[in-house]
Formats: C-alpha cells, sequence, structure tokens
C-alpha cells in the first residue's frame, strides 16, 4: 500500500538539518522518519533544489516506437478494427497487449474510437452524376432556389435504435469514405412517412406504388406549395425511387405543369429535409410511444412545431451543400 507523502514543513525541516551537518541515521531517529526516505528527500532536494511536487509523466510505455507505428498503420489502414483485434496484433509481433497502452498509442496521433457515420453506398457512376449536378445547379438563381418545393419519405421506428459501430479517426473525419457505413434506404420500420417541404406529412400505409404517390401528390403536392407560399411556378424535388419516376406520377406532374427538378441518385446529403427527419426523430422518440396510432399522431404533432426560422436556415444551406460536393468531387459531405 502506498505511504502518504510527508508534509512540506518536514520536508523543509530534513533540509535545513542536513544543511546544518546533521547525519541521516540522528534526522531519522529525531523526526521519525525512515532513513530511506530522509535520503530520498535529500536527494531530490540536490538534484532539484526544490523538495515540492514536480510535474510527473506518468509510467513509461512499454510498448516500442514499432510497435507504436505499427498500430497506427493498422488503424490508419483499416478504421473499424477492433481494440481486440489490435491486442492480438500486438502480440503477435511480441509487443505489450494492454488494451490501455494500445489506446494510448493510437491517441497519440490524434487517433480517437468514435461512431462510425452512416452514408449511402455510392458507386463511381454516382459520383460522377453528383459532381455534374453540383457544378450545374450551383450557378442557378436565389429566386430559382427560393422556389424549391423539397420531398422525401422516412421510417420512424416506434422503439428501436440504429446499429452503431466505433472507428478510429481524427477530428474532421467524420465523413470520410473509410470512416461511414453504407446504407441501403428504408430497409423497414416502424411507419413510413412522406413530406414536402414542412408543409404535408403523409403516412404511407402498406406497401408504397406509383398510384399511391401519384394520389399522395394529387392531395398534398400543390396545397404544400401553397402553405409554404412558393407561387404558381414551383420546381418540385424528388429523388429517384422507381415510383416516383414510374409512368403514372409523372403525367400527374406534367398534367398539373409541376417542374420536376432532375436529381443524382444516392444524394441525400443535398436534401435539406433530411435535416428536419433527424429533428423529428428526436422529438417523436422524447414521447416514447406505445403504439403505432400514437406515433403517428406524435410525429404529425411535432412536424408542426418545427420552427420556421431552422426550416428556412436548412434550406438556405443548399448552396453550401453544393460548393461541399464540388469540393468532395462526388462524394459523401458532411451534410
Amino acid at each position: 500500500m502506498k505511504s502518504k507523502e510527508l508534509s512540506v514543513d518536514l520536508q523543509d525541516r530534513i533540509v535545513s538539518r542536513h544543511k546544518s551537518g546533521e547525519g541521516y541515521r540522528k534526522m531519522s531517529a529525531a523526526l521519525m522518519v525512515p532513513m530511506s526516505t530522509v535520503a530520498s528527500i535529500i536527494r531530490k532536494w540536490k538534484k532539484f533544489e526544490t523538495t515540492r511536487n514536480l510535474p510527473r509523466a506518468g509510467w513509461p510505455s512499454k510498448l516500442s516506437d514499432r510497435g507504436r507505428r505499427a498500430l497506427v498503420r493498422e488503424v490508419t489502414k483499416n478504421p473499424m478494427v477492433t481494440l481486440s483485434e489490435l491486442q492480438r496484433s500486438s502480440m503477435e509481433r511480441g509487443e505489450p497487449s494492454r488494451r490501455t497502452s494500445i489506446s494510448a498509442a493510437i491517441h497519440q496521433p490524434g487517433l480517437y474510437g468514435r461512431v462510425a457515420r452512416q452514408r449511402p453506398l455510392v458507386s463511381k457512376r454516382h459520383m460522377a452524376a453528383h459532381l455534374e449536378f453540383t457544378k450545374r445547379h450551383l450557378k442557378d438563381s436565389q429566386t430559382m432556389r427560393n422556389k424549391i418545393l423539397w420531398s422525401d419519405e422516412t421510417k420512424i421506428e416506434l422503439f428501436g435504435v440504429n446499429a452503431r459501430r466505433h472507428v478510429w479517426r481524427k477530428p474532421g473525419t467524420a465523413h470520410h469514405q473509410a470512416n461511414t457505413i453504407p446504407t441501403v434506404k428504408h430497409g423497414g420500420g416502424s411507419i413510413m412517412l412522406w413530406g414536402a417541404g414542412t408543409g404535408r406529412l403523409v403516412r404511407i400505409k402498406g406497401k408504397m406504388t406509383a398510384a399511391m404517390y401519384r394520389d399522395i401528390l394529387d392531395e398534398n403536392l400543390l396545397q404544400s406549395a401553397l402553405d409554404l407560399r412558393l407561387g404558381r411556378r414551383v420546381i418540385f424535388q424528388q429523388d429517384n425511387d422507381p415510383k416516383h419516376t414510374a409512368k403514372i406520377p409523372k403525367e400527374w406532374l406534367q398534367d398539373n405543369s409541376v417542374n420536376v427538378l432532375e436529381w443524382p441518385s444516392q444524394s441525400p446529403d443535398l436534401n435539406p429535409i433530411e435535416h428536419l427527419w433527424r429533428d423529428l426523430k428526436m422529438a417523436v422518440h422524447r414521447h416514447f410511444s406505445s403504439n403505432l396510432m400514437e406515433l403517428e399522431r406524435c410525429c404529425k404533432d411535432e412536424w408542426a412545431k418545427l420552427a420556421k426560422d431552422w426550416c428556412a436556415k436548412l434550406v438556405a444551406s443548399y448552396s453550401k451543400r453544393l460548393e461541399a460536393g464540388i469540393a468532395a468531387k462526388g462524394a459523401s459531405t458532411k451534410y
């Protein structure tokens, strides 16, 4: 068991007696301090000219420089490697395998364990289309952008929490492809919702078909544009889901003179409504709905409460999203 440190006053008295020529044994007996402690205090005073506690570097690492470099290389090559896997590889090299030692070695160059962000799986074709879209529409006027009616679907789970994975990464690299988890849109869920801007919010009951989507547009699109005061020449944004691009909804859009913004596949980071879904889910899950009817009612209540100024800021971020897409050369961005 570690002994209690001597008081500063007692240490100063030992140094004072040493200066007056008193021997170690006599000091030990007079002050009731072990002779080894007396010797240690005097050695410290001779070396540092003080008896005060000095900054401590901590326990020295048993990992060699070569072992630390190997760990950093392994994490850089595969950000999703687990700490257990790093322990095994360290043992195979004959290096110490304590979790704390390995973590400290990885933290030194600025790599920390974080939850991997989920991003759509994008191919080179998707990236090229994304980049071409962002370059073309970066030149659009603000007046044109203000006429866009953003739309999307999302799932709201009653109790579920999405899976999380940790990655080793440096600050500011959360959205790099190696640090994200590819996802496929709508992998199942509790209830599906369709929304247009902050206008109408509609629950999709059952499996969505092209005819069902046409009915949703017929009952909600123009009214949402009117509620949001987007004017008569509204530009409608939708993704490339086959039900959206099918003949039935396409004819309805043409018959109602609705201009459609051509959209690159796998590009949710360009759509400001994605952030509204996140805010909606956070608000809804604070209520702990007990059934699907209650969940639907709660979603519509919270949708109506979304702050209009915050929604306007999200829409205004569209130009920055375009710029980020160009900077990322069509890959996923922080949005």
